[in-house]
């Protein structure tokens, strides 16, 4: 851009040029593009810093979670020039990288010594490459996340509570480390009363437009055994998606759902399950890492009263992924501006002050740091859950795959209509028009 100004204007004042053309983008300035949530807010704070250095101005455009696919993709779509950086959800990158929405990083991170290896491996292959198991990367990994869950730690520690459930189960109360035994504890606390206060077991994830649900019910189904496929790059579902271990899971989320969850409860996802946490509505509620920090802050129920598990296994260890990669929109007009950010951001002592802040960073440099465990009470959890991910499809059709699970499981865990056989069944038929359509089958 600075190119440009200076063949058109030469000597000519930054400040009419821009005064004449209001709808170019400044070359300081760079506009960073997300969802609206707590770590966003962390985020700002952190590129006070890069400002300060570069002196480049930033801008964000933080989007609430429920418009943010489909205001960014359109965006994207259109070849709009609204984003420089873009922190997108991991299952993007597919249809990101084909379109040629996103700049392939591979030759700038070989030039600046920007190594992959540094970053978790898992974060790595979740986050920055496509295709999977290949090594082309088309973002830097930012905020490493996964499906967890935390628990009223005062209500667990009352003598009486303990007491009777003792009696009742022939072992202590503490929080739950199998599907079993979370079922279980959540059907001890629904309904009982705390403080004056009718309470119910668990809040989960039903909400049914966006992709609310699937992370929910994937949270149950991975650890009982689902699988996308039977051979990873084959797209042979039959036998893997609708497996007897994957109907297990499924009955099993139903089951939680309909025994423990707070009434009304038929279309909730982030918001909500904060909601009836903080309104001490509930037990226990799942939700992402990226909340943790302001939960443990919060006056009410955080401190002492709260305590955080990782996702519970049944048959393997397994969370559902969250979290996102940062890339560069190939569509920018400031390209050098904004790979300069990446190259700033992926510095250690950058990854070091995100992770304080608020920001999950998965740089090895913060992760295998010996006080890392000890750093924050959901530390140690984070680390676990980060080796265990598994996430949804990333192929460029995804959000018709996902259209498709999300109807599938709603139907039956909320709607009660048929058997999770018969919804699994149908998404397996689902997916495989899909990647007829897309050539892949």
């Amino acid at each position: 851009m600075k190119t440009i100004k200076q063949a058109l204007l030469g000597a000519t004042s930054a400040f009419m040029f821009f005064a004449a053309a209001p709808n170019l983008a400044k070359a300081d300035e760079l506009t960073l593009c997300w969802a609206a949530w707590d770590p966003a807010n962390a985020l700002v704070e952190l590129s006070k810093d890069f400002t300060s250095q570069s002196g480049t101005t930033m801008k964000f455009e933080f989007v609430p979670w429920p418009n943010f696919a489909d205001r960014i993709l359109n965006e994207l779509n259109s070849g709009g020039k609204l984003c420089d950086l873009l922190i997108g959800d991991s299952q993007w990158l597919g249809g990101s990288a084909e379109n040629g929405y996103y700049v392939k990083l591979n030759d700038f991170f070989d030039k600046e010594g920007i190594k992959m290896s540094d970053f978790a491996d898992a974060a790595v292959n979740a986050y920055a490459t496509w295709p999977k198991g290949t090594p082309n990367y088309w973002a830097l990994p930012a905020m490493g996340d996964a499906n967890a869950w935390f628990y009223r730690k005062d209500w667990f520690a009352q003598p009486e509570i303990q007491a009777e459930f003792k009696k009742k189960y022939n072992r202590d109360l503490a929080a739950p480390t199998t599907w079993d035994e979370l079922i279980q504890v959540a059907e001890f606390f629904n309904g009982r009363e705390i403080d004056g206060k009718k309470v119910y077991g668990a809040a989960i994830f039903t909400e049914r437009a966006s992709e609310g649900i699937t992370m929910g019910a994937t949270s149950a189904l991975y650890p009982y055994g689902f699988k996308y496929e039977n051979t990873p790059g084959k797209y042979d579902m039959e036998g893997a998606v609708n497996s007897p271990e994957a109907v297990a899971g499924l009955e099993a989320y139903k089951k939680l759902y309909k025994c423990c969850t707070p009434p009304g409860y038929t279309d909730a996802y982030m918001g909500e399950s904060l909601d009836a946490f903080k309104s001490g509505q509930v037990a226990m509620a799942m939700n992402w890492f990226a909340f943790f920090p302001g939960l443990y802050k919060d006056e009410k129920v955080g401190g002492d009263k709260i305590g955080f598990f990782v996702n519970p296994k049944e048959k393997v260890a397994a969370s559902t992924l969250g979290g996102q990669g940062i890339s560069v929109v190939a569509n920018t007009d400031n390209m050098d501006g904004a790979l300069a950010y990446i190259k700033w951001f992926a510095q250690p002592e950058v990854q070091k002050k995100w992770w304080s802040l608020g920001g999950y960073a998965v740089h090895k440099t913060v992760l295998n740091d010996p006080t890392f465990t000890e750093s924050q009470p959901f530390a140690a959890d984070f680390l676990v859950a980060m080796n265990q991910v598994q996430d949804f499809w990333q192929e460029p059709s995804y959000a018709i795959l996902l259209q498709a699970m999300q109807k599938r499981l709603h139907d039956y865990v909320v709607a009660d209509k048929g058997t999770a056989k018969e919804a699994l069944d149908g998404l397996v038929k689902d997916w495989t028009e899909v990647f007829k359509d897309d050539g892949k089958l």
